[in-house]
Formats: structure tokens, sequence, C-alpha cells
């Protein structure tokens, strides 16, 4: 398994994708409930199978994560070749987790307390591995509007 297996209520709500995909591989709702039954490690290899394909289809689409804590923003950017990371550090008291901390940093961008930082890295052999174990250790994915704005003030 290349991501990780997909949850049950992911399964839930992608059933009938999954069913077509069952169809795909020849497996009848029949054989599936057999498989199951007598050969649950199969049934684990076609979960398992499913799971990827949905994760590589998801990642494919990913072009900004961010990962958000007290102190600091990560804002990353997926280009063809490389990905593009923003950081943001706050020194101080600010919860940027919190609503008033979100607002005093967008009123207080150039106070001495926020700095700005910001880098390349190329992506490893699997670019969508590279986006996944961000999604993995906390980044959410993102339309990119807070990278997009910070990028512009600093660039």
């Amino acid at each position: 398994m290349k991501y990780s297996r997909l949850t049950k209520e992911q399964f839930e709500e992608l059933h009938k994708e999954f069913i077509n995909f069952l169809a795909t591989q020849t497996i009848t709702a029949d054989e599936w409930e057999t498989l199951k039954k007598e050969k649950p490690e199969v049934a684990e290899e076609e979960l398992d199978i499913f799971s990827d394909l949905v994760w590589e289809g998801v990642l494919n689409q990913v072009n900004y994560v961010e990962q958000i804590s007290a102190h600091n923003l990560h804002l990353f950017a997926f280009n063809d070749d490389h990905m593009h990371v923003i950081g943001i550090k706050i020194d101080g008291p600010i919860d940027v987790t919190t609503p008033d901390g979100f607002n005093w940093l967008r009123e207080n961008l150039m106070d001495e307390s926020v700095t700005f930082t910001q880098g390349k890295k190329d992506y490893s052999e699997d670019k969508n591995l590279d986006k996944f174990k961000l999604i993995q250790s906390g980044s959410n994915i993102t339309k990119g509007e807070l990278y997009e704005y910070m990028n512009k003030l600093i660039n």
C-alpha cells in the first residue's frame, strides 16, 4: 500500500465508487461477500488498492496545503518541479489558531514579532507521496488563498 487505507466513513461515502471499482475487477456483490469470508487477505488487498486509487486521484488535484499551529504558519504551493513554502513565525503570546489571533496577524503583518521565510524544495521521486506526507503530518488541503496573499505580500 502506497498511502493509507480509507476510513470506514470514507468507504461509506465512496460506496458507489467502490462497487464500480469491484466491477472493473469483475467481482460481483456475491463474490465480494465470499471473498471477505473465505479469503480476507484478498479482500484486504482490494480495499488497499481502492484506497490508493482514491488517494492518487485526490493528490493529483492538490495544489496547496497549509499547516498552522499557535505561532507558526507553513503555506505550501506545489509547482511542476518543486514545492514552495512560505513560513510565518509569530514571537509572543499570539495564537493564530484562534479568530482573535488570526485577526491580529492580518492587522500586524509588518510587526517586528512577525518573521517571514520562504524556500523551495525539489520533489522526491514521487510528487504525490511528498504531498501525502505533508497531509499525514497535519497539513490541510486548501485552495491557496492565504498562500497567494502572502506570496504577493513578500515577493
